[in-house]
């Protein structure tokens, strides 16, 4: 009688090299080099950013009873080394609440030629960082001519709103709701549409999903947490703009780029928006790079608009505004010429949003793509 024989294993046995080349292939290799590359300019950013603020020209608008007094404080105060302040004369105290107020100056000095006390009125809302650099560098130059100044905040953050950050974090959530959003439509459909009706599905549910998102978040931040005042309306418009305006620019990454995309999009948005917001530090304290291009970037545009809207009765959030439409209109643009482009390729796949080469395509036996996708 013949005895049975034991089967082994199916497949090549080369040793612990061959393991882990069958294991770990090429493209899996760049991918993890490519995710070092983003955790390290992610340190770089954070730490490039925040580690040594330094006040450059913060608009301070100097206003007296005399005129000669006021253009000689100007000159004062613009000739201090590194010209950390931007100092501009205004007729009145009037006129310099109102440039504050209108985001068009940081602070203003209001000297009083009579006295040895002179007021300095700061903005809260904006930032408490910005109003403590602006209180130790007027000190300073007042102390040093043996006057004393007195702090007045014209628009406080709320009691909620500590140190004024409440805007920067609510804008950050919408944004990681916004390239999430974008991020799971390509992992449950494939990173790129197969054509135009299925980019326009997509960019659909993101703006439902954009509109809800945006509401919630505006509710939490105002009447359920007292972080945030300001209109309730205007905040869900904002944040609705910036989750929408988020997930686009991610839709139009991985329209571009596939599933490296989604890498793309938290690379500007998040290793490059954030530390440039003027959340912790607003523009004025931030190195050049990044107040640079802070404005520019989603993060920065709606935690400037949101913090319009909460303590400045929206007073200079509509460039923001239009920063933030700008991305938005430009990433559905990209995504559905991406597939436009992608449905006149040979090999593009209809049903399941991929094709042959999509990165994101799982392989089966025979070649062929998941038979339920």
């Amino acid at each position: 009688m013949t005895q049975p024989t034991e089967s082994t294993p199916a497949g090549p046995s080369g040793g612990f090299l061959t393991e882990v080349k069958d294991a770990v292939t090429a493209r899996a290799a760049l991918l993890v080099l490519g995710v070092l590359a983003l955790q390290l300019a992610f340190i770089t950013s954070y730490i490039g950013a925040f580690h040594h603020p330094k006040p450059h020209e913060i608009s301070l608008a100097v206003s007296s009873p005399a005129d000669q007094v006021t253009q000689q404080t100007v000159r004062q105060l613009g000739a201090l080394p590194g010209k950390p302040l931007a100092p501009r004369a205004v007729e009145n105290e009037v006129a310099a609440v109102t440039r504050i107020q209108n985001r068009e100056a940081d602070g203003a000095l209001v000297i009083d030629p009579a006295g040895t006390t002179d007021r300095l009125l700061v903005a809260g809302g904006a930032g408490a960082s910005l109003s403590q650099a602006l209180e130790e560098i007027v000190g300073a130059v007042e102390k040093a001519q043996g006057r004393s100044v007195r702090v007045v905040d014209v628009a406080p953050a709320a009691r909620g709103d500590g140190r004024g950050l409440s805007s920067f974090y609510l804008v950050v959530g919408w944004c990681v709701g916004g390239y999430l959003c974008a991020a799971i439509l390509a992992i449950s459909a494939g990173a790129r549409p197969a054509n135009i009706h299925r980019a326009v599905i997509r960019l659909g549910a993101l703006l439902v999903y954009s509109l809800v998102a945006g509401l919630l978040g505006a509710v939490i931040a105002g009447p359920v947490l007292d972080a945030l005042p300001g209109s309730l309306m205007a905040l869900w418009g904002l944040g609705s703009l910036v989750v929408f305006a988020v997930g686009a620019i991610t839709l139009a990454f991985q329209g571009l780029a596939g599933v490296v995309g989604i890498g793309l999009a938290i690379l500007l948005v998040v290793v490059f928006g954030n530390p440039s917001a003027g959340g912790a530090y607003p523009y004025p304290l931030l190195p050049p790079f990044w107040s640079a291009i802070g404005p520019a970037l989603p993060p920065g545009a709606g935690t400037y608009a949101a913090r319009s809207i909460a303590y400045f009765h929206g007073n200079g959030a509509r460039g923001p505004m239009l920063v933030l439409a700008a991305w938005a209109v430009g990433g559905a643009a990209v995504t559905l010429a991406c597939s436009v482009v992608r449905r006149g390729r040979p090999g593009a796949a209809v049903g399941s949003g991929l094709s042959d080469g999509d990165p994101a395509v799982p392989r089966f036996a025979g070649g062929g793509e998941d038979p339920v996708r």
